[in-house]
């Protein structure tokens, strides 16, 4: 990657003395789309502001194409960026000439401006709406006209505070689908702030996890979802069986590790002896049943046990597995009518030794901290 557009070190921000930002580096590249997650509470509106220059840190350093930014010089720097809210926030005038505002403000001709809205109305898939007064839209044609009044100024970093979440399920998809593939063609730097961990899935590059004011990892989205750096962090994205083994041997590139009374292949290295905590991601477990011949694939695990309880969470139903250890599984309501699932009904649980992550505990660590067995 190019340098950072925007980068912040050593930067705290507190409010009558509480911290509630502390975040030694974080950096935002060119062309790259970057997601801030985390549970409600954690500093990313915070964060997003400081990197927005709308909130100065209490101490620290922004730098702005590797330039530090100043009082003096915050108007200009954060003129070249544009910020788009949860609420689209329109002027009571028509949609076109809310599109248009920014690039009036900053003296562009009639022509110009004319162009420039009606290319941006039509990519964002509201061209007929140009004479609409704002307030007859529906939440998501604001929301795609806020993103059209942003983009026409031509950002250099595009910020998004939880730009989908007060839209309902199918419009929120479409403008996920939408804006990702205009992000996408345009290689903008983008910093989208959101809870929803579906949403950093779909459109990022790479992503940051906050909890408490910190940055607690920072990397390559699917690495984040897939080798989560703590047992926190693997909650928050997803990972719902999460129990306590130890190693006991490894040779050619598979890890064992004995949870309970139960042997799992694990592909990586880990020394026999060290104490971890096991993650599974619900979505990397198939079940079937014991009397039903596995069908040929790679995976290395197949554990015996019954299902403890059955819940619908839509589009899937959850499916947990007493397997020596609770295991949690999802399923569609079409496989799960197939298999007869319901509490007490013998089954096994498949899933590869790729698809475990190990979390390991420091050596002066003597008990885990969160559930075990």
């Amino acid at each position: 990657m190019a340098g950072p557009v925007v980068a912040l070190s050593e930067v705290r921000v507190t409010y009558d003395g509480v911290p509630v930002l502390d975040v030694p580096r974080f950096e935002a590249f060119e062309g790259e789309i970057l997601a801030v997650i985390g549970p409600n509470g954690a500093g990313k509106s915070t964060l997003l502001r400081v990197v927005g220059l709308l909130e100065p840190p209490t101490r620290g350093e922004v730098r702005f194409r590797d330039r530090p930014v100043r009082a003096v010089t915050a108007l200009a720097e954060r003129r070249r960026m544009a910020t788009v809210f949860q609420q689209p926030l329109l002027a009571d005038m028509t949609v076109a000439e809310n599109v248009a505002l920014g690039l009036r403000f900053r003296g562009a001709g009639r022509r110009e401006t004319e162009g420039r809205v009606g290319r941006w109305l039509e990519r964002l898939g509201v061209a007929g709406l140009g004479d609409r007064r704002a307030r007859t839209l529906s939440g998501g044609e604001a929301q795609r006209v806020a993103l059209a009044r942003a983009l026409v100024l031509e950002p250099e970093v595009l910020l998004l505070d939880e730009p989908f979440a007060g839209l309902d399920e199918p419009t929120r998809a479409a403008l996920i689908v939408d804006l990702g593939v205009i992000l996408r063609a345009d290689r903008a730097t983008v910093i989208l702030v959101t809870h929803d961990r579906n949403e950093a899935q779909a459109l990022a590059d790479r992503v940051a996890v906050m909890m408490r004011g910190r940055v607690e990892q920072v990397d390559e989205t699917e690495r984040v979802f897939r080798a989560p750096a703590s047992e926190e962090v693997a909650r928050f994205v997803g990972v719902e069986t999460i129990v306590t083994g130890r190693v006991v041997a490894g040779s050619a590139g598979v890890t064992t590790v004995e949870v309970g009374s139960r042997r799992l292949e694990v592909a990586g290295t880990v020394e026999p002896g060290a104490r971890v905590r096991v993650c599974l991601r619900p979505e990397d477990v198939t079940l079937m049943r014991p009397t039903e011949r596995a069908p040929l694939s790679s995976a290395r695990n197949h554990l015996d046990g019954t299902v403890a309880a059955v819940t619908p969470a839509p589009p899937h139903v959850r499916v947990v597995v007493d397997c020596g250890f609770s295991l949690v599984a999802v399923l569609t309501p079409r496989s799960v009518e197939d298999l007869g699932l319901a509490a007490g009904v013998p089954i096994t649980a498949v899933f590869k030794a790729s698809a475990v992550h190990l979390i390991r505990y420091p050596a002066s660590l003597d008990t885990p901290q969160g559930p075990g067995l």
